[in-house]
C-alpha cells in the first residue's frame, strides 16, 4: 500500500528560541518518524522541514502550534514544499 507523502515549510514566530524548541521537536519527529530539519533563523523564528506520512505531519503540525513548555507561539506560516529523497532523518541544524 503506497501512503501518501507530505512535505511542508514551517516558519514559527514567537518565543521560541531559548525555550528547547529544537530539542523537543526533533523529539516529537523522531516519535512520529518523520525526515526533515529545524533550525533557528537570525529573525528569532524557528524554521522546519518536515515531510512523511499525511497523518504524521499534520500531527508535528498540530503540535508545533503550541511547542514546549516555555514557548509562546504567535504565528505560524505553512508552506507546502517537495520531498527531499535525500533527507533521511530529522536533524537539528545550526
Amino acid at each position: 500500500m503506497i501512503r501518501s507523502m507530505k512535505a511542508l515549510k514551517l516558519k514559527i514566530h514567537g518565543k521560541v528560541q531559548w525555550v528547547g524548541f529544537r530539542a523537543s521537536t526533533q523529539q516529537v519527529a523522531q516519535a512520529l518518524d518523520v525526515q526533515g530539519w529545524v533550525r533557528n533563523t537570525p529573525d528569532g523564528s524557528v524554521e522546519i522541514h518536515v515531510q512523511g506520512e499525511n497523518d504524521k505531519v499534520g500531527q508535528l503540525l498540530e503540535w508545533c502550534n503550541h511547542g514546549p513548555p516555555g514557548a509562546d507561539v504567535k504565528r505560524m506560516d505553512v508552506l507546502e514544499t517537495n520531498p527531499d529523497e535525500t533527507i533521511m532523518r530529522f536533524s537539528i541544524l545550526f
